[in-house]
């Protein structure tokens, strides 16, 4: 068994408010100068950076996970993360179909850039990617289950998109066995306001948008890893995520 430090929330260029620097390679060399051993790379409503990020990582000697933040027809941000990269790209898949098409405007919000594995783009997208697609929060997990993956609500310590700002508090239903915060100072504070979190794995995730917004090692796992492989760490991992050990 061995400590491996994570961060289960970063964005690429293929998501109009991060920099068009957060390309797969930058970020899965930033996460190394970090410390990190395992990062997952989260981009709003689409998985289409995760093939590229998957290989850069590796390169980097860091386990990737290929993840999405979704957003909620209530416009609340849920982090989704996948076990396999083609489970992944299945949901993004099927998330595309849910999307509310709006053109996006890059002078106002942004490119939204899909690259290959040496950072060259290869397309855009569109059509605006963060706005609120028609999947309702009741209806997430199962989705996500489907896909064989484990979601949770995203920084419920920030007031935008977050579950308790959104709705007040967080409901009983679904019942996510995770929560994320932004910033793990603020997890007494939290879980005494909110004592259902106090049955839940609390994480923690940069949502980093910019390459300095990636944070050095900090969170972490201690995750059995012989005999040694990414694949077999990961899912390890998943196990975590999912309260199976």
């Amino acid at each position: 068994m061995n400590r491996y430090y994570y961060d289960f929330h970063i964005h690429s260029c293929l998501s109009p408010c991060a920099d068009n620097d957060m390309t797969p390679n930058n970020v899965a060399g930033v996460c190394a100068l970090a410390g990190l051993q395992i990062a997952a790379l989260t981009d709003h409503n689409s998985t289409k950076n995760c093939p590229a990020f998957y290989k850069a990582a590796k390169k980097q000697g860091i386990i990737p996970v290929a993840g999405m933040e979704l957003t909620t027809a209530e416009d609340i941000h849920v982090v989704c993360l996948f076990e396999r990269l083609e489970d992944a790209m299945a949901f993004g898949e099927d998330v595309d179909g849910r999307r509310i098409r709006i053109p996006n405007r890059t002078d106002i919000f942004g490119d939204q850039i899909i690259t290959d594995e040496e950072d060259e783009p290869i397309g855009i997208e569109e059509d605006m990617l963060p706005n609120a697609t028609t999947l309702s929060l009741d209806e997430v997990p199962s989705l996500v289950e489907q896909y064989n993956g484990v979601c949770f609500p995203a920084h419920v310590d920030r007031e935008a998109n977050g579950i308790i700002a959104i709705l007040g508090t967080i409901p009983e239903t679904p019942d996510f066995g995770c929560a994320e915060l932004r910033d793990y100072e603020n997890k007494d504070h939290y879980v005494r306001n909110y004592p259902i979190l106090q049955n839940k794995l609390i994480l923690c995730g940069s949502d980093a948008h910019y390459l300095w917004d990636i944070r050095d090692a900090n969170a972490y796992f201690d995750l059995e890893d012989e005999p040694y492989s990414g694949d077999f760490v990961r899912h390890q991992l998943f196990l975590h995520l999912k309260g199976e050990i």
